[in-house]
Parts: structure tokens; sequence; C-alpha cells
């Protein structure tokens, strides 16, 4: 007989395996980063097929394989439906899942990692929050949950909304970041504040972040 578990998460990528099946990682709240076989997703009708896309969060009833966990059912609660209709706002959505896949392992607990990437999901649908701010809050907070955020660097020439700013980040719960907004300067100099932080404390080149890069340059 089986035994089957359930987990509460989201899907950070999907790869098809063989014509009819994908192979899904899932962030989870009880189990951190976990992997599992979709058998038939990519068949026309299956249930799996949506549930299985990038951005799908919901419950996830699953059973251990020989190498990974296999997909039995599935209920997703959110979509982001908006981030699929929205070309630039995608590309925020697969750079943020990236940095997540990378920073996460499995049996860590990652609760404060997949509620900091379902709460900036969320954000990158609000209109009045630039997508820009939404980018740098993410990435300083993956910082402080993953304990490498430096704070505010000492000799960098900041505005004090920008100081207060890197702060509120800092030591505000994840539920109250996506409250505010900043001035086209102090979101410049967060830009840069990101980038130093990028390069000196994650030390790694998203392939995503490029293709965002450049998206931004065209609009």
């Amino acid at each position: 007989m089986q035994d089957f578990i359930e987990v509460t998460g989201m899907v950070l990528k999907a790869v098809p395996v063989l014509e009819t099946d994908k192979r899904i990682t899932i962030l989870t709240k009880e189990r951190g980063k976990v992997s599992a076989f979709a058998r038939g997703a990519k068949r026309q009708g299956s249930r799996f097929m949506a549930a299985t896309s990038p951005f799908a969060y919901g419950t996830f009833r699953l059973y251990e394989g020989k190498t990974a966990y296999n997909l039995s059912d599935v209920k997703i609660e959110q979509y982001f439906e908006t981030l699929r209709e929205d070309f630039e706002g995608a590309f925020y959505g697969m750079y943020f899942m990236d940095v997540a896949d990378y920073y996460t392992r499995e049996n860590n607990d990652e609760k404060e990692m997949l509620k900091l990437l379902y709460m900036s999901l969320k954000a990158l649908g609000v209109s009045s929050i630039p997508n820009e701010l939404v980018q740098y809050i993410f990435e300083m907070k993956t910082l402080v949950v993953n304990g490498e955020f430096p704070g505010v660097i000492a000799g960098h020439d900041l505005l004090e909304s920008t100081i207060y700013t890197i702060q509120y980040i800092q030591n505000s719960p994840i539920e109250k970041l996506y409250t505010f907004t900043v001035s086209e300067e102090v979101l410049r100099q967060l830009e840069r504040e990101c980038d130093v932080y990028r390069k000196k404390y994650i030390g790694h080149n998203f392939k995503s972040l490029e293709i965002l890069k450049n998206c931004r340059l065209k609009n």
C-alpha cells in the first residue's frame, strides 16, 4: 500500500519527460523544495496540465518513487493568471522563481521563502506598485530570509529616504512589504544597491534576469 503525503506549495519549474510526462519542482511549506513526476501531464485534457505549470499554488498529494515523488492529486488555489497575461510581469515572475529555486533545499524550513515568493507574485499584479520596486524588495528580503543581508552598506551616498526604505524592508514582516511606493530617485538608488547585493552576496548569474533587463530596455 502506498503512503501518501499532502504538501502546500508552488510549482517553480516544469520539465518535459518523455512524450506525455513532466517533472516538476515544488517549493513546499512542509518539506522544502521537492521534485515530483506528473504522469500524463502533457497529454491534452489531462487534469494535471495547468496544475503543473509554473506559478501554480495549491495542495499537492504525492507518493514516493525511486528517485522522486509522484503526483497523485492536486488542488490549485491560485494560478496567478494575471502574470500569464502580462508579458513583462511574467518575466519578473520567472526571475523570482529562479531565485527561489537557487536558494531553497529539500527538507529545509522554507516557509518564509514560500511566503515571500507568493506575496511578491501577488504584488506584481498591483498596478500602484512599480514592478521594479517589487523586484528590489524581493531581492533584499530574500537575502534577509537566508541570513545574508548586510543592511545599509557604509560609505554609500544614500538619501535618508533610501536608508529608511532599506531598513523597512529588512525589519518588516513579509505581509507588510508591498505597502508603499518611492520616488524615482529612491528607486534608482535601490537599483544600484541591489546590483551590489546581487554581485557580492548572491554571486549567481540568472538567465531570467538578463531576459528581464532586455525586456525593460525595449520598453
